[in-house]
């Protein structure tokens, strides 16, 4: 399938909005755990690096968008701009405050999993970037994020080897969502502590369910909570390993019980900051659909309706990417230009 709705307009447009929002302080959601007085800091002192677009983590996968979109289409407009501003955040200095928060006892939790997961993916997406191609900047800046995605990293391995149970919601908190991003991840940059764990991780809590009995949407989901599941599995699984699994986790999805996940589902406010997640819902679901669709055999039986239910999640989900104000716009770009870009790998 030929995906050609982000053109190089619209990515500028995603450019502008992403470099708008990583500079933008107020409004903050600000999530901190305060122990005293000295911890009623700005978030730009805390994080430096990562103090705009709202929170910590949309902040973190909006400077993601600003990179993939750089590092594909170095000519963009708004190129040259958009360099400057993360050339003044990714720097060595920002980078070792946010690493020394998150190797204290305060950053053990903090930002887990969606966070975390977002800035392994910067990491290696930068990485990646610094690698195959003589680029000075994402060289400097791959140098510079280094040891904050190493104390990440370090808290990812520490929590996620031990983690007995998913979290199974439709929002930040879902394991399978994380873990998919940083498998691939680990894979970009042949990280393979990394990729086992994770590989270990999703068999562990995924591995034998069947019969799949959810009731979706939550009225603030972002995420399908069985079609992300599925979407992790596909990476953990071989083809045909992973058709059975399908088999058995969604057996009946063409019944009429599922018709609200093969369909998108009215977003009444996208304005609201619980109906834009609705319609990041859309997005997140589309690109489900096509990689389950990929990972199925050609003739399988679901093959053809998980292609269908893909192209109109996405032809929905683009509907709410601009023009719906901040509480839309300091995240959904992400998700709209992570289901036609990709991140990475083919994976």
């Amino acid at each position: 399938m030929v995906w050609t709705r982000l053109d190089d307009g619209t990515a500028g447009r995603l450019l502008d909005t992403a470099v708008a929002n990583v500079q933008r302080d107020y409004p903050v959601h600000w999530t901190h755990l305060i122990e005293s007085d000295r911890d009623l800091v700005p978030q730009r002192v805390r994080h430096p690096v990562f103090a705009g677009s709202f929170d910590w983590h949309s902040c973190v996968h909006q400077t993601w968008l600003a990179v993939r979109l750089l590092r594909l289409r170095p000519a963009i407009a708004g190129a040259s701009a958009a360099r400057d501003v993360l050339d003044g955040l990714i720097t060595p200095a920002n980078c070792a405050v946010e690493a020394e928060f998150f190797a204290s006892p305060a950053g053990r939790h903090w930002e887990r999993p969606y966070g975390w997961c977002w800035l392994l993916m910067l990491d290696a997406e930068l990485r990646g970037w610094a690698a195959s191609v003589a680029d000075a900047d994402a060289a400097r800046w791959s140098a510079a994020l280094r040891p904050l995605a190493d104390a990440v990293r370090r808290r990812w391995l520490e929590w996620q080897s031990g983690a007995r149970w998913p979290m199974r919601v439709g929002t930040h908190g879902n394991t399978a969502f994380a873990t998919g991003l940083v498998l691939d991840a680990a894979r970009a940059v042949g990280d393979e502590e990394l990729e086992s764990v994770g590989v270990a991780a999703a068999l562990r809590w995924h591995g034998s369910d069947a019969g799949y009995g959810g009731f979706e949407p939550d009225a603030a989901d972002f995420l399908s909570p069985a079609l992300i599941e599925a979407d992790l599995m596909r990476r953990a699984l071989t083809g045909p390993e992973f058709a059975a699994w399908f088999d058995a986790f969604l057996p009946d999805v063409a019944a009429p019980r599922w018709q609200v996940l093969r369909e998108p589902v009215p977003v009444p406010d996208p304005t609201d900051p619980y109906g834009s997640h609705l319609a990041g819902l859309a997005l997140s679901r589309a690109w489900c659909w096509r990689k389950i669709a990929a990972a199925l055999p050609q003739d399988h039986r679901h093959r053809d309706l998980a292609v269908t239910a893909s192209a109109a999640h996405r032809e929905a989900g683009w509907g709410y990417v601009f023009g719906h104000g901040y509480a839309a716009e300091h995240w959904l770009g992400t998700f709209a230009a992570y289901l036609d870009l990709g991140a990475l790998t083919a994976g």
